[in-house]
C-alpha cells in the first residue's frame, strides 16, 4: 500500500487528542474531515467576496458569481459529465434523491408502473421512492442482497426477472454505507437501458473515494455529497442527463429559477438555474471546488488503492476476534474502505462509546439501513471506515480498543 499519511497534516481537526488519547477518526462514512486548503477557500470567500449570485453588477457579486459557476464547471470536470449545465447544486445526496423523486418522477410515473432499487440501500435512496409511489400509484421492487451476511453482494442473477418493461427507474447505491459492496454500475446502468429504465446512481460513498465517469457509467443521474469527499456540509450535486433535466418540471419555486414572471403564470429557466430556487450555497460549492482539486492533486486511483487496502487490513484483523459477525464482501477486491461488525455480546452503541475512550471514533447504529438490518437479524452494528489519512497503525489502535472492550464485558 503507498501510503498517503502525509496528508494527515493538512487536516487541522486530526491534531488533537480524545481525553488522553491521539484521535483515531474511523468515520468518514458519516462525513469526512477538511483540508486547510477547503477552510481557506471558504474563508477567502467570506472575507473578500461575499454577495449574493446572478443578480448583481457590482464586482463582488460578479467575483461570487464567477466562483459559483467555476464551482459548476469544476464538478462537472471532476465526473466527466458533457455539459456543466448537468450540475445542479443541492444540499446533497438526500436532497438530490428527492429532487428526482418528486420532479421526474411525479411528471413521468403512473399506477403499474415500478421503481427498482435494492435491498442495501441507505434511507435516502428508499423513503423518497417510497413517497413517490404512493403518490403515483408506481410499485416498488427490490433486488435481494445474498449470504447470511450479504457477503455476495447484490442477487444479480434475480435481475432478469425483475427488470421487466414496466420499470421506469432503477435507483442503486454505488458503495453501500453498511456492507461495503462495491456494486457493478456500468453493469447494472447497461442493463436498465436494455428495458427502457432511467438509471439513478447514489455515489455518495464512492466519490470521494475513487474516479467516476457518468459517460462512461451510462447513468442518466447521478447524486453525491460534499461533506464526504472532503468538502462542506450542506452542499452537493444531482447530476442529470441534459435532454431529461431540461424536460422535468421545477421542484421548488422562488428566485433565481424564472424566466419571466405574471400574476398567474410563470416560465421558467432551463437547467440548471431552474432547479436552484434562492439563494444558493455559494460558499459550499467554493468549497467544494477546493475538495476537488485537493482530492485530484493526491489522485483518485491512489485513494481508492489506499482506502481498500486499509479495509482490507482491518477486516483481517477483525476477524480474529471472538463472537464477531462482519457483513459484506469476503473478497477485497469487492469491498469499499469500510468494515461493518456486530458481537453477539456487546451492542454496538457499548461499542462506540467505550472506543471514544481510546480516542477511537467509530459510528454505531442501524447506518439509515433498518430493512437491511432487519433482514439480517440485526438491530444495528459497529462501522469503522476509512479515508486518505488514517494510517495502518489506527488498525492497530481500533484492534486494541477493540480488545479492551471484549475483555470488559467477558467476551
Amino acid at each position: 500500500m503507498t501510503s498517503l499519511a502525509h496528508t494527515r497534516a493538512d487536516f487541522p481537526a486530526l491534531n488533537q487528542n480524545v481525553g488522553a488519547h491521539p484521535l483515531v477518526y474511523l468515520d468518514n462514512a458519516a462525513t469526512s474531515q477538511k483540508p486547510r486548503a477547503v477552510i481557506d477557500a471558504i474563508s477567502r470567500y467570506y472575507e473578500r467576496d461575499n454577495s449574493n449570485v446572478h443578480r448583481g453588477l457590482h464586482a463582488l457579486s460578479m467575483r461570487s458569481t464567477d466562483g459559483y459557476e467555476a464551482a459548476r464547471k469544476r464538478a462537472a470536470q471532476f465526473i466527466n459529465a458533457a455539459d456543466p449545465a448537468e450540475i445542479i447544486f443541492t444540499r446533497g445526496t438526500t436532497e438530490s434523491v428527492n429532487l428526482v423523486a418528486q420532479s421526474w418522477g411525479a411528471a413521468n410515473l403512473r399506477a403499474g408502473d415500478v421503481i427498482l432499487i435494492t435491498e442495501m440501500e441507505h434511507h435516502s435512496n428508499l423513503v423518497p421512492w417510497q413517497q413517490i409511489a404512493r403518490r403515483t400509484g408506481a410499485t416498488l421492487r427490490y433486488v435481494p442482497v445474498a449470504g447470511e451476511n450479504a457477503q455476495h453482494g447484490l442477487a444479480l442473477d434475480a435481475l432478469d426477472k425483475l427488470l421487466t418493461p414496466d420499470v421506469r427507474l432503477f435507483a442503486f447505491t454505488h458503495i453501500s454505507n453498511t456492507l461495503g459492496v462495491i456494486n457493478p454500475v456500468a453493469e447494472l446502468c447497461a442493463r436498465a437501458k436494455k428495458i427502457g429504465a432511467l438509471t439513478l446512481v447514489d455515489a455518495a460513498q464512492s466519490i470521494g473515494h475513487e474516479p467516476l465517469d457518468v459517460r462512461a457509467l451510462d447513468c442518466d443521474f447521478l447524486a453525491f455529497s460534499g461533506h464526504k469527499m472532503c468538502g462542506p456540509t450542506g452542499i452537493g450535486v444531482l447530476y442529470g442527463r441534459r435532454a431529461l433535466l431540461d424536460a422535468m418540471p421545477p421542484w421548488q419555486g422562488g428566485g433565481g429559477m424564472i424566466a419571466s414572471v405574471e400574476y398567474f403564470n410563470t416560465t421558467y429557466k432551463p437547467s440548471p438555474e431552474r432547479y436552484e430556487a434562492g439563494t444558493p450555497d455559494v460558499s459550499g460549492a467554493i468549497g467544494l471546488h477546493a475538495a476537488m482539486d485537493y482530492l485530484d492533486a493526491i489522485g483518485r486511483p491512489l485513494i481508492a488503492g489506499h482506502d481498500n487496502s486499509l479495509a482490507a487490513q482491518a477486516r483481517a484483523a477483525l476477524a480474529e476476534l471472538p463472537g464477531i459477525r462482519i457483513l459484506g464482501p469476503e473478497q477485497n477486491s469487492k469491498r469499499g474502505g469500510l468494515v461493518s461488525f456486530a458481537f453477539k455480546e456487546v451492542h454496538a452503541h457499548d461499542v462506540v462509546t467505550f472506543a471514544d475512550q481510546d480516542g477511537v471514533a467509530l459510528r454505531g447504529g442501524h447506518h439509515c439501513n433498518q430493512p437491511l438490518m432487519r433482514k439480517l437479524g440485526l438491530s444495528s452494528t459497529t462501522r469503522a471506515s476509512f479515508y486518505i489519512y488514517n494510517t495502518p497503525e489506527e488498525i492497530d489502535a481500533l484492534i486494541k480498543s477493540l480488545h479492551k472492550i471484549l475483555k470488559f464485558f467477558g467476551s
